[in-house]
């Protein structure tokens, strides 16, 4: 039934981790064919000029600001009948997309969220800050969703493209994973776990979402619980 996995990665300034990680995408093993779509969202580096070199991955640019920009457009282009995001650094394991896809292969579900092994990050601020947080955003949309997931905010998330089309999504930024799960769930769709790994850069490496979007984030799970 399913032959085809589409992995989309939106990259924005990520010349030093883009080639390490498509290598370790193309090398995943994985029972589907794969289609590797990175989504270049303004860099101002050579991160397309490095994408671009390595065999078998399309590279495409979508001039709007943001994630969720990058993460629309890469849907509209898939082509594959499951699609999993991929972020461009190092803090996530393609080894783990095997795993990840097994609960759609088997007939379980069509949405899979990504359950981080937490690992201790070596500055204890963005450790606690983003502990508190995560869990705020994972309590507050199980209760307004009824949902009982163990966390919206890993990166790897798999849908079957089916289900892809059924919601129109709007935001640009981080929060348009919340938007599209929220969307999931209002129309009577499960989500499934899956433990990954998750190794976390800080701030200096590149890393790039903030306080600010923890805000964005939980005022996308409200709003969306009561409008479409």
């Amino acid at each position: 039934m399913y032959k085809k996995l589409s992995v989309i990665i939106p990259a924005y300034n990520e010349e030093r981790t883009i080639v390490a990680i498509l290598e370790k995408v193309m090398r995943a093993q994985i029972p589907l064919e794969k289609e590797v779509i990175v989504v270049d969202n303004n860099s101002r580096d050579r991160t397309v000029a490095l994408a671009t070199k390595v065999a078998g991955v399309r590279v495409i640019h979508e001039s709007r600001q943001g994630k969720g920009a990058a993460l629309r457009r890469g849907m509209t282009e898939a082509t594959g009948d499951i699609v999993i995001f991929q972020d461009a650094d190092l803090e996530y394991d393609p080894d783990d997309y095997a795993a990840v896809v097994a609960p759609i292969l088997d007939g379980r579900t069509e949405a899979v969220l990504g359950v981080r092994t937490a690992s201790r990050h070596q500055h204890w601020y963005i450790y606690y800050l983003g502990f508190l947080g995560n869990s705020a955003i994972t309590l507050w949309t199980n209760l307004l969703y009824g949902n009982h997931a163990g966390e919206y905010e890993g990166c790897y998330k798999a849908f079957t493209k089916r289900l892809l089309s059924e919601v129109t999504l709007r935001q640009s930024g981080f929060e348009i994973d919340n938007e599209l799960v929220c969307k999931i769930l209002k129309r009577g769709h499960k989500t499934t776990d899956v433990h990954i790994r998750y190794y976390p850069r800080d701030y200096t490496e590149g890393k790039k979402i903030g306080a600010a979007d923890f805000f964005k984030i939980i005022w996308t799970v409200t709003k969306y619980r009561f409008i479409d």
